[in-house]
This record gives C-alpha cells, sequence and structure tokens, in this order.
C-alpha cells in the first residue's frame, strides 16, 4: 500500500522561509529511518505558491483556466510530500507520527492519503496492464 504525507504549508513557508538547520537534520534523520526501514520512495519539499501555476477545467470539454501564484489560503497548500510504501494504513500513521514537526514551530500539518493501485482504478484488464507499465508497479 502507497501513502503520501502531504504536509501543508504556513504563512512563513509561503513567505519562503527556509527550515532551521536543525529541523532541516531532524527531517534527514527521519528520511534515513525511512529509508534504512525500505519503506521510501520519495520525498520533497516544494517552493512557495508565489511561483506555481494552477491549471483549472471551469468547462467540460472548454479551454483550461491558468492562474499563477501566489494562492490565498497557506491552510490549503502544499508545502512538501513524503511516499511511502507500506503494508497497512496503521503502519503509515506510525511513520506519520514520528515525523518531526515540519515547520518546527508547532504549526506543523500533515495529510495522510492512500494512493491508488492500477487494480483499484479499472476494471478492464488492458487498462490497469498499461497504468503498471507507465509507472513502473
Amino acid at each position: 500500500m502507497r501513502f503520501m504525507m502531504i504536509v501543508k504549508a504556513t504563512t512563513d513557508s509561503e513567505a519562503g522561509e527556509k527550515p532551521s538547520e536543525e529541523l532541516l537534520e531532524a527531517m534527514l534523520r527521519y528520511n534515513e529511518e525511512l529509508a534504512k526501514a525500505g519503506v521510501l520512495l520519495a520525498a520533497d519539499g516544494l517552493q512557495p505558491s508565489s511561483s506555481g501555476v494552477r491549471i483549472s477545467y471551469p468547462e467540460p470539454g472548454g479551454k483550461p483556466k491558468i492562474v499563477d501564484g501566489p494562492f490565498t489560503e497557506a491552510k490549503e497548500i502544499i508545502a512538501g510530500y513524503t511516499l511511502i510504501e507500506v503494508k497497512s494504513r496503521e503502519e503509515a500513521i506510525q511513520w506519520v507520527l514520528r515525523m518531526p514537526d515540519p515547520h518546527g514551530k508547532g504549526q506543523g500539518e500533515i495529510e495522510l492519503r492512500q494512493i491508488f493501485e492500477p487494480e483499484e482504478l479499472s476494471v478492464n484488464e488492458e487498462t490497469r496492464a498499461k497504468i503498471k507499465g507507465q509507472f513502473g508497479l
């Protein structure tokens, strides 16, 4: 089972404030633990939404709408993520609970979401095989 730990942004992260050296070291130790346990697939911090672009599809079949950042609600913005593969939801939760406060100031919030597996997306065997092949699953 794959899960994404979604680290929510704060006003500081949206302002481009970098994490402290202590927090960086704590996160590096945490990522090393994940890697040693064989569950880490990816982990990255994201730049503030001011450097982002949002593309939406307001009408079916219509032209996409492009909006440059920054975006308004910091708590709805993603500041980073960690992608893990574990045996259960409970194991994923335990890994989240071990993560240091991602912003180091008591403002951290992490959302845990399970990722769909190819067999959950389609009943068509050929489509599932294509999905697995495309993403190396």
